[in-house]
């Protein structure tokens, strides 16, 4: 996937990532545990001074830990992750104190402070709380402690949870502005085909570079492991949602000795997934990281066009569809005719009143409905593209 020009392209990149100043570094279960064992303490301690290396040289850094559930399951003496919500919440509870103790530990050899930070869904759904987090997580990097975060699995619910610490990652490099996401685990990063599938195949391809939105990649993802709940399919997930805050993703091996500081240095480790978008405005950033959407428009081919080609606010001549219910304000998203995600903003009007606008001329809004709020559907200022144009 790397030919010519293109080669120049990734070296490009991968130098220009040593001037990262906030890097969010995702570490996998796969890396910190087994499931007889629980964590690997040995991995988290070399990790760690990786980790701060890199603060020695002034980059901020914060951690997305996997680990806390199977570390409760070995603990706990369970055979197998489990499926009852109530005993996986106790288990996650359990295995934290561990993690957590373990990171502790680890850091303070470096003189190094740590700070748990455990997040829901709801606290980055939520404006407010969002910029409270944001502002807790900043004040935490600013006085050199390494946030060690990780989804609240003790209180979340299928409704409220991330789903996996890959889509967590790439939301808190959403709401830190961080320029770089690092994702380890326990292969080299994507290949042209599944490189485990037969013990005696031939090495296949290593995809050492891409645009995080090429559809090549799709292809290269299997699904997630048994102890983890995620595959490099939720990888390639966070590394499009990092993208849209503008910030590159490199998928890496965490076995490899000194990795981190590679990826920094700019050599050729793992897989480099770069943005195609310019970074977002703040509120952008929170719009583009919200991942629950209270309703869907569907639009016409121009109002497709017109969004990605000229960024133009969203009107309701070019809407054909609503689905969902929503009230004035929520968060909607914006798909074309073959049920493609375009654009996701916030809506001016309501489920109801948008379906009494479907191709309406916003000189005509206060005639269908009695009143205008205004001429836009969504404006552009509360409107986030998502892909390039066509």
């Amino acid at each position: 996937m790397v030919e010519g020009s293109e080669t120049s392209v990734e070296a490009r990149s991968r130098a220009g990532l040593h001037k990262a100043a906030t890097v969010v570094v995702k570490i996998g279960s796969s890396l910190l545990t087994s499931p007889r064992q629980g964590l690997a303490r040995a991995m988290i301690n070399r990790l760690s001074e990786e980790v701060a290396e890199l603060l020695d040289q002034g980059i901020r850094v914060l951690l997305v830990s996997s680990g806390a559930v199977v570390e409760g399951i070995s603990r706990l003496g369970l055979e197998a992750r489990p499926e009852s919500m109530h005993l996986l919440q106790a288990a996650a509870a359990v295995g934290q104190m561990g993690l957590i103790e373990a990171y502790e530990k680890a850091f303070s050899a470096a003189n190094r402070h740590t700070a748990l930070v455990l997040l829901t869904h709801d606290d980055l759904a939520d404006r407010q709380r969002y910029l409270n987090a944001r502002s807790t997580l900043t004040t935490l990097l600013d006085v050199g402690a390494v946030p060690v975060v990780n989804e609240n699995d003790t209180v979340a619910t299928d409704e409220i949870r991330f789903g996996d610490n890959d889509t967590l990652a790439a939301l808190v490099t959403n709401l830190l502005q961080a320029e770089l996401l690092v994702v380890l685990t326990d292969i080299d990063g994507l290949y042209e085909s599944d490189p485990t599938l037969a013990a005696d195949a031939e090495p296949t391809p290593l995809v050492s570079w891409a645009a995080a939105s090429d559809s090549r990649l799709d292809a290269m993802v299997g699904d997630s492991a048994a102890f983890g709940r995620g595959g490099m399919i939720t990888k390639l997930k966070a590394a499009r949602v990092a993208a849209r805050s503008g910030a590159s993703t490199v998928l890496a091996n965490g076995n490899r000795v000194g990795a981190l500081r590679d990826i920094l240095a700019g050599k050729p480790v793992g897989t480099l997934l770069t943005a195609d978008l310019s970074p977002l405005d703040a509120r952008k950033r929170w719009i583009a990281g919200q991942l629950t959407a209270r309703g869907s428009v569907q639009l016409d081919t121009g109002a497709v066009q017109a969004l990605t080609s000229r960024g133009v606010s969203l009107l309701p001549v070019g809407v054909t569809g609503v689905s969902g219910e929503f009230s004035r304000g929520e968060l909607v998203r914006c798909l074309d005719e073959h049920g493609r995600l375009i654009a996701q903003g916030l809506c001016n009007y309501s489920s109801g009143d948008t379906r009494r606008l479907l191709g309406v001329d916003s000189r005509d809004i206060s005639a269908r409905l009695g009143y205008s709020h205004e001429p836009e559907l969504i404006h552009r200022d509360n409107l986030v593209v998502l892909v390039e144009a066509p």
